[in-house]
């Protein structure tokens, strides 16, 4: 799937040392925490919506937060990785171009060791707070989130701390007392998501950067698990356990 158009956009004036890499990394504590050096955190923020990127980068330099690039879609992410020393990486959790989500790993060995990742999310089911987590976000939060709140999750992180949205903590609680015990693994559920949401096998294979042949065993495995017969099945799956929105129609498969 190509993506969008949407060119990366330098927001800091002054062009990133050259050393700063080194430097960063080797100021890293302990714990993965990016150590202060007098310098104020460096983000990278990344969403598809012109408008919330800029509401973002302006409530992070108010502030104190600097804004060193800004993308639009993951491979501009990826870009920006390489292009510039982020403290953080604020990630859309729904970008055009791709899982988010799936690609967390890939955005993990692009960044700096210290860098920490921060989904920002316009809702969030407990699933996916939940996977986003096991594949390496360090927080989770709502674009609902005041200013100050998300500068100060920012921080938190940056200092080595795990951050989820209050509201998000409650839903990951009641999930977890009212869900029955799910055969699948993180990895499976979100593949399935993927599936009912109509993607083939080769699409699932670039999104989640895995072969079209692991995305075929895991379509087989999840098949068997809950025994299902069709894809309509698990789509009919997917929708009774919240994986899709209610009011989405659901894709027109064959069998």
């Amino acid at each position: 799937m190509a993506a969008p158009s949407i060119p990366i956009q330098a927001a800091g004036r002054t062009p990133p040392h050259p050393n700063r890499r080194v430097t960063a990394a080797a100021a890293s504590s302990s714990n993965g925490s990016a150590v202060s050096d007098g310098e104020p955190l460096r983000a990278i923020v990344v969403d598809d919506h012109p408008v919330v990127r800029a509401g973002v980068h302006v409530l992070l330099e108010q502030e104190g937060i600097s804004v060193v690039a800004e993308a639009g879609h993951l491979a501009g992410a990826v870009f920006a990785l390489r292009r510039c020393v982020p403290d953080v990486l604020i990630l859309d959790a729904d970008l055009p171009d791709g899982d988010s989500i799936a690609a967390l790993t890939r955005l993990r060995a692009e960044a700096p060791a210290h860098c920490k990742i921060v989904m920002l999310a316009s809702h969030g089911e407990a699933d996916r707070v939940r996977l986003a987590l096991t594949h390496g976000a360090d927080g989770y939060l709502l674009k609902s989130t005041p200013g100050t709140g998300l500068a100060t999750a920012i921080r938190d992180v940056a200092a080595g701390s795990r951050f989820i949205d209050p509201t998000l903590r409650l839903r990951l609680l009641d999930a977890a007392v009212t869900r029955p015990s799910d055969p699948l693994s993180p990895r499976e559920r979100e593949l399935l998501r993927l599936l009912a949401q109509g993607h083939t096998n080769h699409e699932l294979a670039t999104m989640l950067f895995i072969s079209t042949r692991t995305a075929e065993t895991h379509r087989r495995n999840i098949m068997q698990k809950l025994r299902l017969a069709s894809r309509a099945d698990m789509v009919a799956y997917a929708l009774r356990a919240g994986m899709l929105q209610p009011t989405m129609s659901p894709p027109a498969f064959e069998g």
